[in-house]
Formats: structure tokens, sequence, C-alpha cells
């Protein structure tokens, strides 16, 4: 049971990054610009290189730039656990339906495109107990291409439980396309929460679930009915 963190377990909000960027290249806030696309559903990396470049920053020095971003990030984040706990609470259901899938016995895990150091504070700010296993978990900070994180979750898995991930019984709970797109490279199902696109436009994509939120009941049953079946 993996689970993506912006956007589905809590609001997504690009002041973090916004703010390490330009700490990171020595912009103002104001003059950082987000590309139209390719932010929801990618890494912090590729996000930061694009971001930079569509500020005015020349390519080569946009990449020389990642080297400092990590602990610039790392600095915003942890300069932020309060104020993060007030803007972005986490979604209802949340806390309820992983605690509901921990005590079936599902064990649950992260794939975000956060840096290890911003996943961490979010989720610290979740509240929860040790219902995430995130030593299995895939960061942004292990590969640019979030394409490349579902071999690094089933690594780690098999490195701690000693057995192989089976694909067909491994869920991915997020709220993008690329979310689905993501999962489905791995073999994985891909549960997708209507949090901030359509339904309708989600279930385009071909996922195996659209939740429009998480109410535990739905997430537990449609958990459970999938793994069941793969």
């Amino acid at each position: 049971m993996v689970w993506d963190v912006d956007g589905t377990l809590i609001p997504a909000d690009l002041r973090w990054l916004r703010r390490a960027i330009a700490a990171t290249y020595q912009l103002s806030e104001s003059d950082v610009t987000f590309p139209e696309k390719k932010v929801h559903g990618y890494t912090d990396e590729s996000i930061v290189v694009d971001t930079a470049v569509a500020s005015g920053i020349a390519v080569s020095e946009a990449e020389a730039g990642v080297a400092r971003f990590g602990t610039v990030m790392a600095g915003v984040m942890e300069r932020g656990r309060e104020e993060l706990v007030r803007v972005q609470p986490p979604y209802p259901g949340v806390a309820e339906s992983i605690a509901a899938l921990h005590k079936l016995g599902f064990v649950q895990t992260v794939l975000t495109g956060n840096l290890r150091a911003a996943a961490d504070v979010k989720i610290a700010s979740l509240g929860l107990g040790s219902e995430l296993d995130l030593d299995i978990g895939a960061y942004g900070s292990d590969a640019r291409d979030r394409f490349q994180l579902p071999a690094v979750v089933a690594r780690r898995y098999l490195e701690k439980y000693g057995v192989e991930l089976a694909p067909k019984r491994t869920v991915v709970v997020g709220d993008a396309p690329n979310d689905i797109a993501c999962a489905r490279s791995a073999g994985w199902r891909a549960v997708v929460v209507a949090h901030r696109v359509s339904s309708e436009e989600l279930a385009g994509y071909g996922p195996d679930a659209v939740l429009d939120s998480l109410e535990p009941g739905s997430v537990v049953s449609t958990i459970a009915s999938l793994t069941s079946a793969g």
C-alpha cells in the first residue's frame, strides 16, 4: 500500500518550493515562475530545474543549483513546521484510513516527489504513529524521474521483509494522472482520490478506482477488493 503525499494526504501548497527555489537561486519569491505543467505528480528536483529556467535562470545554472537545493529545502521545511500544521491540515479521513488499513495488516509506505527531508516534515504533521513504514518509501531525493521510484520501494521492501513485492497486490493511492502512470509503469494497482481533479477526468486515465474522498470505509473496501483480486 503506497501513498502519495501532496494532494493525497495533505493539500498541495507550492509555498515551500517557492521559498526554497528563491533562496537557492537568489531570486525574490515574486520572481519564481512555476511552469504551467510538470508540477503536480513530479519530483522536487525536476520541478526545481524547470521552475528555475521558467524564472529566467540559465539551464546550466539551474542544474548546478540542484546540489544546493536539498539543504535549502530542508531548512525551509524545518522552519515551517508550525506553519505547515496550520495551512496544510490533512484531508478528512487520512489518519482513520491509514489506521484501519494498518489494523488489517497492510504494510503502508509513501512514494512522493518530495525530498525525504520535506516528506518527513509533512508526514509528521499528520500525527500518525508507526502506521507508515517510511524506511521502505521512495522520495524525490532517490531519483529525479518519478518513474524510477517504484523500483526503490520494491528493493527496500525486499531488503526489509525478505520477500518480493507482488505488483498486483501493491496499490498506489494518489490524486493526479502521473500517479496512475507511475503505478502502471511498475504493474501496480492505481487508486486516485478526486481532491483537485474531477472524478470524471481522473477516470479517463484508467485507474482501478476513483474515490471522491478518503472516507475510511470506502478506502478500506476498495483496497481490500483490489488486493484480494490480485
